[in-house]
């Protein structure tokens, strides 16, 4: 192929754009606020699991709170109608007694039910504690999210802007660079990342590797619109004033 040495320093051009515009990709890509939100997303997700259980937890501790303040309540409207009778002393000295022994009875039943609704408030109120502690620590990872999110948008905007700013200029240089060297270009960076290197000082700009006296020999009598390639990476190779020729 030929393509003028004019044409030709423009893929160098074009390559620099093209570099940049990957580094740019591969940045937004890596974020670092990615990797974090990932494992704090993970971790709100597992606090809205135990949250969910927690509260569940709650509602039936507290059903539990209610049935046992419900059951005191009742012997202790029993306990009151019996004393309200006693106090009466109407009946029969073998009712009077009767109601004796039952009030004794449901004074024990009575504090044995009032432990069982010390035992239930108590887990009522570990329960509370454990749902207000998950949940102040779920307000705490939902205000790191918003942070990091906003940091993430705050980078992706200035990335943004930068691609705008670098790319803006590479239509103009493809088309000085012309149709054919562009599509060839575009070919070799398909498969090799990179589509064009500068020949400096003797040494591939793409792989890096410096030519053997044989290809330097084949450049340095190749004509000035000749289109090299690297032979080991297949990269254009264009020819500048440090090429060491």
């Amino acid at each position: 192929m030929k393509a003028d040495p004019a044409r030709q320093q423009r893929l160098l051009d074009l390559q620099a754009i093209d570099t940049r515009l990957a580094q740019i990709a591969h940045a937004r890509r890596t974020l670092p606020q990615h990797a974090e939100l990932e494992d704090l997303t993970g971790k709100a997700r597992l606090i809205d699991d135990q949250l969910v259980r927690s509260r569940t937890e709650l509602d039936d501790v507290q059903r539990d709170v209610a049935k046992a303040e419900a059951d005191v309540q009742l012997v202790r409207d029993r306990a009151a109608r019996d004393q309200q009778r006693l106090d009466s002393g109407v009946g029969t000295a073998k009712d009077l007694q009767a109601l004796q022994h039952e009030m004794t009875s449901l004074a024990r039943r009575q504090s044995e039910l009032e432990d069982v609704e010390l035992e239930v408030m108590e887990r009522a109120e570990a329960a509370e504690h454990d749902v207000a502690e998950l949940e102040r620590g779920r307000g705490e990872l939902a205000e790191r999210i918003a942070g990091v999110e906003a940091a993430r948008d705050e980078r992706l905007a200035q990335l943004a802007t930068e691609e705008a700013e670098v790319g803006a200029p590479r239509p103009k240089v493809v088309e000085e660079t012309g149709e054919d060297l562009v599509a060839l270009y575009e070919r070799i960076r398909a498969n090799t990342g990179t589509g064009a290197a500068a020949l400096r000082q003797r040494r591939c700009g793409g792989c890096q590797l410096e030519l053997n006296p044989v290809e330097l020999s084949r450049i340095r009598s190749a004509e000035e619109d000749e289109v090299l390639r690297c032979e080991e990476c297949t990269r254009i190779l264009v020819r500048t004033p440090e090429s060491g020729l």
